[in-house]
């Protein structure tokens, strides 16, 4: 840093957050408590600028040291939404955090940093989701310019011929005239009623699949995502996290810099 930088600032919940403490949310309760100090004095302001690199950070008196960082996948089941609380009371992602674990899985207690979802998956859809404490990671896995692909099977309500196929690449516009298309589309297999659809997306948009199928007039009954880029669900249970592996990083690390 020259003479005439000056370090950015951002709050201090989100430096908290950041660092892996807690969510923003919790980190806004805290200080408000009056459990948060920087460089020895109370701050009660979530909003109080800080660097987060020369200030020293405690609750409760006890220092907030940067954490290791940790990399997870998810097999989140449906029924369960991606935020750290919710005002209704249903359960979320922490829920089946803390209540399931593998062999190869990150147990969550109070010594283990914050992590944060990777994008979303509404309440009804089920699949891959990454979790991290590390925020630039995530950050570029989920932003739409990087164009990575997110690959989904989807149930619907409708025997899916061809032309149907064709018709998610080619785009359907909303009511509101927004394009939603598929990157890329194909049939998987069918029944009498319905069919499985295999769909592959790079724009990010929100709830694109479901408001295709919407403008389509087309019921989606599942939504899975089985992949994001070269990572695969595979046979993670339903409801299991595990830590990704060096190799698993480094292909998802490859894919990013190859879309940029």
């Amino acid at each position: 840093m020259t003479e005439n930088e000056v370090p950015r600032k951002i709050g201090l919940a989100r430096v908290l957050s950041k660092h892996g403490y807690c969510s923003r949310s919790r980190a806004a309760e805290l200080i408000h408590a009056g459990r948060v100090s920087v460089n020895g004095k109370i701050r009660r302001d979530p909003e109080t600028p800080i660097s987060g690199k020369h200030e020293q950070i405690a609750v409760d008196g006890k220092p907030i040291l940067a954490p290791h960082k940790i990399y997870l996948m998810m097999n989140k089941p449906r029924g369960i939404v991606t935020t750290a609380s919710d005002e209704k009371g249903r359960p979320t992602v922490y829920t089946a955090l803390n209540a399931r674990s593998t062999g190869r899985t990150a147990r969550f207690g109070e010594d283990t940093p914050w992590v944060a979802p990777v994008g979303r998956l509404d309440k009804a859809s089920e699949g891959l989701l990454l979790l991290t404490n590390d925020s630039e990671w995530g950050a570029r896995i989920a932003a739409p310019e990087t164009h990575l692909d997110k690959t989904y099977h989807v149930q619907v309500a409708v025997i899916a011929d061809e032309e149907f196929v064709q018709a998610l690449i080619r785009g359907v516009k909303t009511k509101d005239g927004e394009l939603l298309r598929a990157k890329q589309a194909r049939r998987l297999r069918g029944g009498q009623k319905n069919c499985w659809l295999e769909i592959v997306l790079d724009e990010g948009k929100n709830r694109q699949i479901r408001r295709l199928m919407e403008s389509m007039g087309v019921e989606v009954l599942r939504l899975l995502r089985v992949a994001i880029g070269p990572l695969q669900l595979g046979d993670l249970a339903k409801g299991e996290h595990r830590v990704l592996n060096a190799e698993e990083r480094r292909m998802l690390d490859r894919a990013l810099q190859g879309n940029v």
